[in-house]
């Protein structure tokens, strides 16, 4: 029987975890994948990671936390907790983020809504630890207790909760086992937002305590301040690519591309995801195919050559998101461009559009738009002509959630793909009900320890069912399928997620971009350019 976890476990002082996943507990895939080799736990954690780190929450671990040496490291590092929990709820210190999070502490009626929308939750086979409310709750009680002095009365009203380290180490990973997809905070009647909460105890740890997801930080953001790009990719090595694809477009599209470097003056500064550069090239590819065909004046940026769209700050540091967010709208500004466009990554259009108006100011506060839109008006202008029937394969379209469910972008990338597309099919649900492809918040670059079977048995789940029964009628291997996914992060799950159950294989299921359709329905563009074998 599956254990029936409480509140008060997250403070007990056991070197165990306190759930077992099984895979007899987790959500029932579809077919193909409803047979028990499929229905399999999670790979155990080795003997070293046990020994060494806090992985005492469920079977698995993202943070890599060490173990404190003493009882006096313990009290040091819950009081640097403590002192931080103060800073989210003080004005001077969280005044971007602290009415929504005061909102959800204060307003929560605890009416299990935001339960019933949350993926993690229905894949874990409803398991109480991943319940949105569950982390929330923990962090109310301190809250109350501690930020609010209510001492025994809000025991009493609020509920109590003992804080000591393996609390707080339990709350470390717990943060890492939300995707930020805000689907919650959507389907609560008062707006309470369980996904911030998540969002800012990453916060806590990261800029308190010095606590953080190597993937996010050391690889992440550091790298990309360093360098210039969270591939490692200097400026030069990153114009070296550029020139590459820039030749292997023209080669298979039959069309001479080269894309234009820091045009002073220019109607669009494009920013792409580096990973794309580095994994699907084709994408920048297509996106300079499509502007250059279309006579849009546009440029790339020498300065941010390798420094990327990126901002992994979003998902766990404000400090770390401005300094990111800056350094684009610095690029921007020196090169007088008139706009910058952000090219298909869901997490950059949430950094540099909706977050970055809060730090983003004078002559830095340049016209942002979505990728989306533009294309949009690219296919429906007239000015390019399209033979859609090359496009004649069943396509289905995955939402990013920072792009649709946040911005709601929901529209333009739909009106191309029913004018480009004569199999396009609908996810269901889909647009701002959509789920997350299970990499969003940083997951899809966590690939330490046993995390990918996590992200692949729970987080993804639920999307896996998605893109199984939307290709149903069309799995056998002789048919070609297209997700089409507009955010490189999304990309990178789907990759995985992809290669894990084998369904390119075994179903000739593909996933790409949104430009690589236009590009391939391109009457002047000879045919074949998007290629199959790609993955």
């Amino acid at each position: 029987m599956k254990k029936k976890i409480k509140l008060s476990d997250m403070s007990m002082p056991v070197k165990e975890p306190l759930i077992h996943l099984e895979g007899k507990d987790l959500m029932p895939l579809p077919p193909p994948l409803d047979n028990p080799q499929e229905q399999a736990g999670l790979a155990p954690l080795s003997p070293q990671v046990v020994e060494s780190c806090e992985c005492f929450l469920d079977d698995t671990c993202v943070v890599n936390l060490p173990q404190p040496k003493t009882r006096e490291e313990e009290k040091e590092l819950v009081g640097k907790f403590l002192s931080g929990l103060e800073k989210l709820f003080n004005r001077e210190n969280n005044w971007t983020f602290l009415q929504p999070l005061v909102l959800t502490m204060e307003h929560c009626t605890k009416c299990q809504t935001c339960s019933d929308a949350c993926h993690i939750f229905e894949a874990s086979g409803r398991n109480e630890l991943y319940r949105p409310t569950f982390r929330t709750e923990i962090v109310r009680r301190l809250y109350f207790k501690y930020v609010k002095g209510g001492g025994l009365l809000s025991a009493w009203q609020h509920g109590d909760i003992q804080l000591n380290w393996p609390l707080v180490a339990r709350l470390v990973e717990l943060s890492y086992r939300c995707n930020l997809c805000r689907r919650c905070a959507q389907a609560c009647p008062i707006g309470a937002d369980n996904g911030l909460v998540a969002r800012e105890l990453r916060k806590l740890f990261s800029q308190e305590m010095g606590i953080t997801a190597k993937e996010l930080h050391d690889k992440g953001s550091m790298l990309q301040l360093k360098v210039g790009s969270s591939t490692g990719m200097n400026a030069a090595a990153v114009k070296d690519n550029v020139e590459f694809i820039d030749e292997d477009t023209s080669e298979r599209s039959g069309i001479e591309v080269k894309t234009p470097w820091d045009v002073e003056g220019a109607d669009i500064l494009l920013i792409h995801n580096a990973g794309e550069i580095v994994a699907w090239p084709e994408n920048p590819g297509a996106f300079a195919l499509i502007l250059n065909a279309a006579g849009i004046s546009w440029t790339l940026s020498s300065e941010l050559a390798g420094y990327d769209s990126i901002n992994y700050g979003v998902f766990y540091d404000d400090a770390q998101f401005a300094r990111v967010a800056i350094k684009h709208a610095e690029a921007a500004r020196k090169l007088k461009v008139k706009k910058i466009v952000l090219g298909e990554c869901g997490h950059a259009h949430k950094a540099l559009t909706v977050i970055a108006d809060r730090v983003l100011t004078g002559d830095l506060n340049i016209p942002r738009e979505s990728s989306m839109t533009l294309l949009r008006d690219i296919v429906m202008n007239g000015k390019l002509k399209f033979d859609p029937s090359r496009n004649d394969f069943p396509v289905t379209l995955h939402d990013p959630c920072n792009l649709v469910r946040l911005m709601g972008i929901v529209e333009p990338q739909r009106e191309i793909l029913r004018r480009l597309c004569p199999q396009f099919r609908e996810m269901e649900p889909h647009g701002v009900q959509n789920y997350c492809c299970g990499g969003g918040s940083g997951f899809a670059i966590m690939s330490g320890n046993n995390f990918p079977d996590w992200r692949f048995k729970v987080s993804g789940r639920k999307k896996l069912e998605q893109v199984l029964n939307v290709f149903e009628d069309c799995l056998d291997p002789s048919i070609p399928k297209y997700v089409c996914a507009p955010c490189s992060n999304c990309k990178g799950q789907f990759r995985d997620m992809f290669a894990y159950y084998d369904l390119w294989e075994k179903h000739r299921i593909l996933y790409g971009g949104l430009v690589e359709l236009i590009a391939n329905a391109m009457v002047d563009v000879q045919p074949g350019f998007l290629q199959w074998e790609w993955r």
